[in-house]
């Protein structure tokens, strides 16, 4: 019989808590901070490691968007000492935390502090900082979230001498669509003085600032010489006239988000796209003419990333010409989404010829496309890692055939083995499925091992495949279009510089 000792020894050895620090650390470190703070009422031992700084390189404090919420200040300034301190890295900030003594901690507590957000939104009235004298100054990247009331002048004059670090900086507004007739424009927050302290920006993200117009781009062109990437999405008042200086003078830049812009083709026009470096274009739900495009796109460099969902103007011709001039042979990722002008046999040559390099592909909202159409491009699709397919809404845009979804899910488990994300807008009436769909899902998730969302429109069919990988342990990867919805902009370049919320 086994004596006490070894019967001892063999226990301590199972013993969760007796693994070295470092494994436990490690352990802990993929757990989320509100779990982090439930394990240190455990014992001792997990108190000290859930407070390890280590853990709290990035804090998120906006309960709003999955963040902690703090009850108490007097506590959370105690924290940012004894538990950030030289770890901190990244940290968000509701307006209930923007406080002068709040600033003052992070600055002379956390010197390592690189990424800070500043969440304005919900702001009624500001805090008094006329005793602001401190702010963390090695920043790389400043996010400011607008508030639709709040003038934020007089806190910006306590800060702007400790921006010139910044490379990122984004400023997030309402997306509210004001009219010019209306009433007139009041500006929120200066662009034009933070232009003037921040010498070494290299992304700029204005986005849904009402009144962001041209004069904001040319003031922007003016001082932001190693400008590279420049994301101005719902920023309707943006027309483009500024354009021509931006070119001329940041000529490091590569990266032009214009999602939902007012950008007009004579401004188009008279840019000098044939001297810039853009190689990254979005441009989705614009109203440029196929003239305006054919013309622009034939000086540009070619492109490694191309946006043009909704766009009338994106048509069989202006495709046919990027592919003849080659001016898609090294891109990676191309939105084709609602383009009512471009015929799907345009958009087979392309994937015939450049599918294999694509990682990311969006081409939903044609309700001529059947299963076969992707039947036949997937084969040329091996690398692909995001995919968009289907039309939403059959109902509504006559969509008089059946899709046999089965086909699709097997033709992506055979060919598409990197695939990450796909979504199928195919709504319930629209999709054919049978009693053996169980087979060819099973395949799918056996065979895309790597594949972390499926999103599905709400019905019989999503539950059946949700319920399918739910058995074999995989959670949360199959989701439905009301509450998900899959984007290539993750094949960005700067995509994580410019994520927020």
């Amino acid at each position: 019989m086994e004596n006490q000792s070894s019967i001892s020894k063999r226990l301590t050895k199972r013993d969760f808590n007796a693994l070295p620090e470092r494994v436990l650390l490690a352990i802990f470190s993929y757990l989320p901070h509100a779990e982090l703070l439930r394990c240190a009422r455990v014992c001792r031992l997990w108190r000290g490691l859930s407070q390890n700084s280590k853990l709290w390189t990035t804090v998120f404090l906006r309960p709003d968007h999955h963040g902690l919420h703090v009850r108490n200040l007097d506590q959370f300034l105690n924290l940012i000492g004894h538990r950030f301190s030289l770890s901190l890295q990244y940290i968000e900030l509701p307006m209930e935390l923007i406080t002068a003594d709040v600033l003052h901690e992070l600055a002379n507590k956390c010197p390592n502090l690189k990424y800070l957000t500043l969440d304005f939104s919900t702001a009624m009235q500001l805090h008094d900082f006329n005793d602001l004298n401190a702010f963390p100054c090695n920043l790389k990247m400043l996010c400011i979230c607008l508030s639709e009331v709040i003038f934020l002048e007089g806190f910006m004059r306590r800060i702007y001498a400790y921006l010139s670090s910044l490379e990122t900086l984004q400023i997030i507004g309402t997306i509210e669509k004001s009219n010019e007739a209306e009433e007139e424009v009041y500006e929120t927050i200066n662009i034009s003085k933070i232009k003037a302290q921040t010498p070494n920006l290299q992304v700029i993200n204005l986005y849904g600032i009402f009144f962001i117009d041209d004069n904001h781009i040319e003031i922007i062109a003016s001082g932001c010489i190693h400008l590279e990437c420049l994301a101005l999405n719902f920023c309707t008042r943006v027309k483009g006239s500024s354009f021509k200086n931006l070119l001329q003078r940041c000529k490091k830049l590569q990266s032009m988000l214009l999602q939902n812009t007012g950008i007009e083709d004579n401004a188009m026009l008279t840019a000098e796209w044939e001297s810039s470096s853009i190689n990254e274009l979005d441009i989705s739900s614009t109203e440029l003419t196929e003239n305006c495009l054919l013309n622009i796109f034939a000086r540009m460099p070619k492109f490694n990333y191309l946006a043009v969902p909704n766009c009338d103007g994106f048509t069989d011709q202006v495709l046919n010409q990027l592919i003849d001039q080659g001016k898609l042979a090294n891109i990676r990722a191309i939105d084709l989404s609602n383009t009512v002008n471009l015929n799907f046999e345009t958009v087979f040559i392309l994937l015939k010829r450049h599918g294999r390099q694509l990682r990311g592909f969006a081409y939903s909202g044609n309700p001529k496309i059947t299963e076969q159409f992707w039947i036949n491009v997937i084969r040329h699709l091996k690398n692909i890692r995001i995919l968009v397919t289907g039309t939403s809404d059959g109902w509504f845009k006559k969509i008089n055939t059946r899709i046999h979804v089965d086909q699709i899910l097997e033709a992506c488990a055979l060919e598409c083995q990197k695939i990450e994300r796909l979504e199928i807008q195919w709504d319930e009436e629209t999709l054919r499925w049978n009693e053996n769909s169980s087979k060819f899902i099973d395949h799918i998730r056996i065979r895309c091992t790597k594949l972390h969302s499926l999103v599905l429109a709400d019905g019989e069919y999503y539950e059946l495949v949700r319920s399918n990988f739910e058995r074999a342990d995989r959670q949360r990867v199959v989701r439905t279009t009301k509450t998900d919805q899959t984007s290539i902009v993750s094949l960005l370049n700067y995509y994580n510089e410019l994520r927020f919320n």
